[in-house]
């Protein structure tokens, strides 16, 4: 079974300054190519998705979740947490503005339909956006979302 990609201290941004819904994809697509997941090219795609299909990514009020298909910029599947130090409107017209910021990266189709899937459960607690906005480091981030610091088999802060 897929599972949630691993979020190491590389892809989580606590307190970033984004001026608008752009800016705040960027961040997390740093986040997600500094993990190694994609490369840079992989932010440029989220946003011409949301360009293109509209803030759909926003899935609860005050969190996005910016993805785009496989392509050759990911490199391997990933996660990137970015919370920001103020909330910025992405264009929803229920769950604007946002505060918290996730990126995920996957190499098929099916991981990606899996993953989203896991991920959203984390979401059932209502008061997660909202925890996960004050976070103040990554291991409470990944607490909050039940994820694993690295992938298996590698050591995990060695």
């Amino acid at each position: 079974m897929t599972s949630i990609p691993p979020l190491p201290d590389t892809a989580v941004v606590l307190g970033a300054r984004a001026d608008d819904w752009r800016a705040a994809v960027r961040e997390v697509g740093r986040a997600l190519t500094r993990s190694g997941a994609t490369r840079s090219e992989y932010a440029d795609r989220m946003i011409g998705v949301i360009e293109e299909f509209g803030a759909y990514v926003v899935i609860a009020p005050g969190l996005a979740l910016a993805h785009a298909r496989p392509g050759s910029d990911v490199r391997r599947e990933g996660l990137a947490v970015v919370t920001l130090a103020d909330a910025v409107p992405f264009g929803h017209p229920h769950n604007d503005p946002v505060r918290v910021v996730i990126g995920l990266a996957v190499s098929n189709a099916e991981d990606h339909v899996a993953s989203v899937a896991q991920l959203a459960n984390a979401f059932n607690d209502t008061g997660i956006v909202g925890r996960l906005a004050r976070a103040t480091t990554p291991d409470e981030v990944r607490g909050l979302l039940g994820v694993d610091a690295a992938p298996a088999g590698t050591a995990a802060g060695a």
